[in-house]
């Protein structure tokens, strides 16, 4: 973690353009201790990423890669997570998505963190779940 990322500079969310999905994690979504799974965040990162590679490939989509995944700080149950995704490049078949998640703890301290990033690579698919060439933006 940067000292950038432990001061207490205020954390404003992004831009509500990019925003893809917003949830709350449940007692179930937790550990004993009321921490979040990572692999329920991971879960989540692939919607809100799917979310913009669908309306880029007007369709099908898969997860081909996970190029890179950073938890920056826990997720408790209770959290408002908001989930940004950003197309970053369109290959011939592929669509690279960058996803960045805040949270937003103690709904009356209004502390927001971000707390994961990732980048995630999906390819367009047919009706066959082949390959399939991502349309040229109109």
């Amino acid at each position: 973690m940067s000292a950038a990322e432990t001061s207490t500079t205020p954390v404003t969310l992004p831009d509500c353009q990019h925003l893809a999905l917003r949830v709350v994690p449940m007692p179930s979504d937790a550990n004993m201790h009321g921490d979040v799974f990572g692999g329920w965040i991971m879960a989540q990162v692939d919607i809100a990423g799917s979310i913009a590679a669908v309306k880029r490939a007007n369709g099908r989509v898969g997860t081909i890669a996970v190029n890179s995944f950073v938890f920056k700080h826990p997720v408790f149950i209770g959290d408002l997570l908001s989930f940004y995704a950003q197309i970053i490049k369109v290959g011939n078949t592929s669509i690279t998505v960058d996803v960045q998640v805040y949270a937003e703890r103690g709904r009356l301290s209004e502390e927001i963190v971000k707390v994961t990033e990732a980048t995630l690579t999906y390819v367009a698919t047919g009706p066959d779940r082949r390959p399939r060439k991502v349309p040229p933006l109109i």
